[in-house]
């Protein structure tokens, strides 16, 4: 550890006339995240069963703020990370997972995704994804909140979709 500040930083996303519990389902699915993140090709189980604290995923083929003005070469290099469940609670609709290892450069990046009622009568809700990390080589703490608040601002909207089309 290199004792440096980490980052830490919070994104929200209304998802409107859509209940806590019908969104909970679609990130309780730890292997899922493809179907809901932009840009990311894979997401699949590397190791124990989806949902319980202790299961690996690995995830691949996302694009992030900094890709453009990095990569320069254009050598095609996958972005990937294998990340792990921490811990889960269904009835608070929260979990925690850190990512253990990748080629971003995320070094020690702990996330808490959680899913509160947004209305009185809860007819919506927010999803909220605080995160804390050491300072990524080559990133501004304001990429990182790009990517994470973009990410979840179209998971959101997927989210609200897929429920839409089954009501």
């Amino acid at each position: 550890m290199s004792g440096q500040e980490k980052w830490k930083g919070k994104a929200c996303e209304e998802v409107v006339g859509c209940k806590a519990e019908q969104v909970w389902p679609f990130l309780e699915d730890f292997f899922g995240l493809d179907k809901w993140f932009p840009t990311l090709a894979t997401c699949h189980a590397v190791e124990g069963i989806s949902g319980q604290p202790g299961c690996v995923r690995y995830c691949a083929g996302f694009k992030t703020p900094v890709d453009d003005h990095n990569k320069g070469d254009g050598d095609g290099d996958v972005n990937w990370t294998k990340q792990k469940l921490l811990s889960i609670d269904p009835v608070e609709k929260v979990f925690s997972y850190s990512i253990i290892d990748g080629n971003v450069g995320f070094h020690s990046y702990i996330s808490t995704v959680k899913v509160l009622p947004k209305e009185e009568d809860g007819s919506s809700c927010e999803i909220e994804w605080r995160y804390e990390v050491e300072p990524v080589k080559g990133w501004i703490p304001e990429d990182l909140d790009s990517f994470i608040g973009s990410g979840l601002r179209v998971m959101a909207q997927r989210m609200k979709e897929a429920l839409d089309h089954q009501a």
